[in-house]
């Protein structure tokens, strides 16, 4: 039996390189050996501020950069869409303790000082996000680094279930109602940094368009912020240690060689120690219109047709509804609700 793969996505629209290399492009490999389930995480969405009308354009536009990325139609569908989210989402939320999502750090983050004013979603969203996990039992999810949290409080969440609630089934089977949940780190490209600031990790909310490549940008957009990231006057290094101190440098390095498919950051090194940015810049504006194209390309023909792009992704609700909703009838069942 193939190992449940489960990973969400914002949709924010169209994707960036960061998204793309981070995450994306781990899924479009993933479903080859595993059982995967992506999802378009709308109820996250909504936990910060937000339009209807442009939520509703961001989801298609996300759908049809992820489907042209080669997710394969059925493994995609919207969260809201799937009503086991929402309700495993709420037992969670009376399963969690204050003082786990206390210790939260991304809420901290995104809140800052005016906590406040922002919504109880954003504080308790965590425990939706361990049920859009274990609604499905996966135990394998694609998350980068910073995530490694969530993680753990998910698996937190799972334990209290299963010792509260879980004992019937588990006397039943000899098994935990829920598995343990295991981070799958990407080897390469997990945190894609800022065009003008290699210490930032690349992000919409970054106000400079600059600082970003969007996976339907144009080769004259791209090869525009290519020249123009931020570099510094010290000619390309022949050694790994000498980048310690130059993130923009490395940045740009380390997109060269995951986007050509090399082994190691050395062989980048070497094909360009000693050169100064402006031939390294124009041969990575190359390589990065070589590879999004296509994927600009396929994106275009999606959304030329949205009422088909609209039952891709009922598609892939009704395929996850047939794993998660009997998953969360049951839980429910264990919890004491339903009759």
């Amino acid at each position: 039996m193939k190992t449940r793969v489960f990973s969400g996505i914002q949709p924010t629209g169209i994707p960036h390189l960061g998204n793309y290399l981070g995450a994306i492009a781990q899924w479009e490999k993933l479903q080859q050996d595993h059982d995967c389930h992506f999802c378009l995480v709308d109820l996250h969405a909504i936990t910060m501020p937000w339009t209807a009308d442009i939520l509703r354009e961001n989801i298609l536009q996300s759908a049809a950069c992820l489907l042209a990325c080669g997710i394969e139609p059925g493994k995609l569908y919207v969260q809201s869409s799937l009503h086991a989210h929402a309700r495993l989402g709420w037992i969670f939320n009376c399963v969690v303790r204050l003082g786990w999502l206390n210790r939260m750090t991304q809420f901290k983050d995104k809140a800052g000082k005016n906590r406040e004013k922002h919504s109880a979603g954003l504080y308790i969203y965590p425990s939706l996000m361990a049920a859009d996990i274990l609604a499905f039992k996966a135990n394998r999810i694609p998350v980068g680094d910073d995530q490694r949290q969530h993680i753990e409080l998910a698996n937190d969440i799972a334990q209290k279930f299963n010792f509260d609630l879980g004992q019937p089934y588990k006397e039943k089977t000899g098994k935990e109602f829920f598995p343990t949940i295991e981070a799958l780190i990407p080897p390469q490209a997990a945190r894609v940094m800022s065009l003008r600031d290699g210490t930032k990790k690349m992000s919409k909310s970054d106000p400079s368009d600059q600082s970003r490549i969007l996976l339907t940008d144009s080769a004259d957009a791209i090869a525009t912020k290519i020249k123009k990231a931020k570099t510094d006057p010290l000619p390309l290094p022949d050694n790994l240690e000498a980048l310690a101190d130059r993130p923009e440098a490395k940045n740009l390095l380390s997109l060269y060689n995951v986007l050509e498919g090399k082994n190691s950051l050395e062989n980048t090194l070497n094909q360009f120690s000693g050169k100064g940015f402006g031939a390294f810049k124009s041969a990575l504006a190359d390589l990065m219109v070589e590879k999004l194209a296509p994927i600009s390309k396929k994106t275009q023909e999606f959304l030329s047709d949205k009422e088909e792009l609209r039952k891709v992704l009922k598609q892939g609700s009704d395929e996850a509804k047939k794993i998660a909703d009997p998953i969360v009838t049951e839980a429910e069942a264990l919890a004491g609700l339903g009759f």
